[in-house]
């Protein structure tokens, strides 16, 4: 898979995606800086959303559309996404800002207009979120673009998942990446399964990687040991800057422990390999091995008490001890000096 020139899973390193979602709270430089600090703190891609609040919910009161506990208490969905909503005029100079800083920028959409707006911006790749999952016709939308595709998999069962990936496929969808997700805000790592990945990958046959909603970076670094090519978390400037979403997204250098953090797991994946390591090339010796621990004269016979297996490393290796012993010596030998063949008579 290959997002923007950069490729993904098949040897290479994790990509990382910062979520900005709703952590611009209504504020255009706010969300021009966590571009920059993305950028600055080593994320690959950052991802914005792409609605308006008629085009995700209804205006209603009525219960359905109350939120009742958790973060959100209280609000109607409609009142949570028009607080949340990217207004439609900041794509274009955000995606041009982001381009300016050198990371790559794409984006959740939500229905027809959004995908229009960006294939208008020629988004580089799309996002299904969790909650549309279950949305067949949108992905089959977004799907058509031909451009890479991400499909979160948050509250969706394998059948649904299964759907979810046909419906890509059969429109041509070539390029397709599941991400394993719990929709909780925040998740507690017990939840997240992580052998699931595995069996995501195999039943599906796609690359495979985490939408993290924990409030730290340990099952993103865990989730690379199983397979995940991708990481995305939720970016904010500020924990306290008072939007829906700030609680529980990476701060600054929270992200910038992320990106390093995912990548060193990835590198100490590396492949099997029992030989030894250059990081190791000094320290061989410091191994064991056999040393004499008596003064001997050429002819005596060797026994228990004239070797010893100790550190360093410079005699014959510990194992030949058995063989030592019985032999008669070839030459005089000193105390504290490593055991050699050329020592012991054949």
């Amino acid at each position: 898979m290959r997002i923007d020139g950069r490729e993904i899973g098949d040897g290479h390193p994790p990509y990382v995606i910062a979520e900005m979602s709703a952590n611009h709270n209504g504020s255009f430089e706010t969300a021009k800086r966590i571009i920059t600090e993305a950028r600055a703190r080593g994320a690959d891609a950052v991802k914005v959303q792409t609605y308006r609040p008629d085009t995700i919910t209804l205006e209603s009161n009525s219960e359905e559309f109350c939120i009742r506990g958790g973060l959100w208490d209280g609000k109607t969905l409609h009142d949570l996404y028009a607080e949340a909503h990217m207004p439609w005029e900041w794509h274009e100079p955000l995606f041009e800002h982001a381009r300016e800083e050198g990371i790559t920028i794409f984006s959740s959409p939500f229905d027809d207009t959004a995908v229009e707006l960006l294939e208008n911006l020629n988004a580089p790749a799309y996002k299904i979120a969790s909650f549309e999952a279950v949305d067949l016709s949108l992905i089959r939308r977004v799907a058509r673009s031909g451009k890479p595709l991400i499909l979160s998999t948050g509250m969706a069962d394998a059948d649904e998942i299964g759907e979810a990936v046909e419906a890509a496929r059969s429109v041509g969808c070539e390029e397709l990446a599941l991400l394993h997700c719990v929709s909780g805000y925040p998740a507690p790592a017990a939840d997240y399964n992580l052998q699931t990945l595995v069996d995501m990958a195999e039943r599906f046959g796609c690359v495979v990687g985490l939408s993290d909603h924990t409030l730290d970076n340990t099952t993103a670094v865990a989730s690379i040991a199983l397979g995940a090519a991708l990481v995305e978390k939720h970016f904010t400037l500020d924990h306290g800057g008072g939007g829906p979403d700030d609680s529980f997204s990476l701060e600054p250098d929270g992200l910038g422990e992320l990106c390093r953090g995912v990548r060193t797991a990835w590198e100490a994946l590396g492949e099997v390999d029992y030989g030894r390591k250059s990081s190791e090339q000094g320290n061989v010796q410091f191994r064991r091995s056999l040393y004499w621990v008596l003064d001997l004269e050429a002819g005596e016979v060797v026994d228990a008490s004239a070797v010893r297996s100790v550190r360093p490393g410079y005699g014959l290796a510990p194992k030949h001890l058995e063989e030592v012993l019985g032999l008669r010596l070839a030459r005089p030998v000193r105390a504290k000096t490593p055991v050699r063949r050329e020592d012991l008579d054949s």
